[in-house]
């Protein structure tokens, strides 16, 4: 009689110390009584593509991806899902049992479900969208809220080539907007979102005028260290819905967790609790 393998799964990246996923990914295997283990795995860049060979040999059924690793695994991949190859990033891989290896991208997918759940009445269709910031997550974010329905998307950025490559690859539902003009156009906002790391722990403030905000917007943050803020708290002062950014990580872990190990989790209360233990 044959003893049946335990799936391994874990997250590359460098450093990866800080990240919060083996707290998740343990707490669901846990919580689902699964057999599995999903730990974090330091890889240098110029590791990266033995060890992604070495991986499936050990018995790993899939890993998440972080920086710095995000666009070489695309070039390393196999197959890589068409989302991935709009945004230009992967963070999730499936070990194939063929031996093949399969990138997705599922940030989009995790800040969308994060907006639903966070605000049960956001409705994308009912007016533009400010972004701000021009980088790897905004392009999943941008993807995600076209696919939604968000008719314009106003992204603005410190580097303003970096917003007009946005609009180049996306289309005309993007307008560019000078980041000096970022606090004018942010009244525009039916759904409003940070996707810079301005404001999170050990880095700079979000130095743009939030006194435009409409209390009818959604406001969103990406960074989650703090959970709430300097954006989140004016919006919140100004009446608006606020949504954290801890869910868009809870939530993008969803459908590689389902595909590694079987089952689709429920990101709770208790998840949050969960990761942030």
């Amino acid at each position: 009689m044959s003893i049946p393998s335990i799936p391994l799964a874990g997250v590359i990246g460098s450093p990866i110390a800080h990240s919060r996923s083996p707290q998740l990914h343990g707490y669901w295997l846990k919580k689902y009584s699964l057999a599995g283990h999903y730990v974090p795995l330091e890889v240098a860049p110029d590791n990266l593509k033995k060890v992604l060979k070495t991986l499936p040999k050990m018995g790993f059924v899939g890993a998440n991806v972080t920086i710095p690793h995000k666009e070489r695994v695309m070039e390393l991949a196999d197959m890589v899902t068409d989302r991935a190859i709009l945004i230009g990033a992967a963070n999730t891989l499936i070990f194939r049992e063929d031996g093949k290896i399969h990138a997705d991208n599922t940030d989009g997918y995790g800040f969308i479900e994060n907006l639903r759940q966070g605000a049960p009445d956001w409705r994308p269709d009912a007016g533009p969208a400010v972004v701000l910031g021009a980088g790897g997550a905004a392009r999943a974010i941008v993807a995600s809220l076209l696919d939604a329905g968000v008719p314009e998307i106003l992204i603005t950025n410190r580097t303003r080539t970096r917003a007009e490559t946005l609009r180049e690859d996306f289309g005309t539902k993007l307008r560019v907007v000078d980041w000096v003009q970022a606090g004018n156009v942010i009244e525009e906002g039916n759904t409003v979102v940070n996707t810079t790391s301005l404001g999170m722990t050990g880095k700079p403030e979000l130095r743009v005028p939030l006194d435009g905000l409409q209390k009818t917007a959604v406001v969103t943050d990406i960074v989650y260290n703090p959970l709430k803020t300097t954006l989140l708290e004016a919006a919140e002062q100004a009446g608006c819905t606020t949504v954290d950014g801890l869910g868009m990580l809870l939530h993008q872990a969803v459908p590689g967790f389902e595909r590694w190990f079987g089952q689709r989790p429920v990101v709770d209360d208790d998840t949050r609790k969960a990761a942030l233990s």
